[in-house]
């Protein structure tokens, strides 16, 4: 799966946003989380209440995206360019997630948006490190998982 997370959901869910939210930096890091968070197989979390492949949850980040001042619009626009119904609600866009890549894609990339830092390049997996752990809060973080996962961001 993480050839389709690569190949079509991260190249879709970047054309939704704006320019200034697409690069390779951005690129790599969603796919290294989305490996770190769900090995790229899992759209839900085993045992647990996380949905997508970058596992969000309705409380944190769901919720962070869409009340954030950098990124409620965006996340509204994207959600009608999607061709939803009303306005998104954590729910809903809780419940979407398990079966659209494409959204799951855009609401990680809306997430690192709330960061202040610029993302780092493949050279500095340490910064994706610290901006993963800084936008997720991953209650089980594994660092050693992370050199793979960041590999794997970065592979063409």
């Amino acid at each position: 799966m993480t050839r389709l997370i690569r190949d079509y959901a991260i190249p879709a869910a970047l054309s939704l946003l704006p320019p200034a939210m697409t690069s390779r930096e951005a690129a790599a890091l969603l796919l290294a989380i989305a490996q770190q968070e769900s090995d790229g197989e899992y759209r839900a979390q085993v045992g647990g209440p996380a949905r997508g492949y970058w596992m969000f949850e309705q409380g944190g980040g769901i919720h962070g995206v869409l009340a954030h001042p950098k990124t409620a619009d965006l996340a509204r626009t994207v959600w009608r360019a999607l061709d939803y119904p009303n306005t998104p609600t954590t729910w809903a866009v809780y419940d979407a997630l398990r079966h659209n890549d494409v959204l799951a894609a855009v609401f990680a990339r809306l997430l690192l948006w709330t960061l202040p830092d610029q993302l780092p390049p493949e050279s500095a997996p340490e910064a994706g490190w610290a901006c993963y752990v800084r936008a997720w809060r991953p209650g089980k973080p594994r660092p050693e998982k992370w050199a793979a996962s960041w590999r794997i961001g970065w592979e063409h």
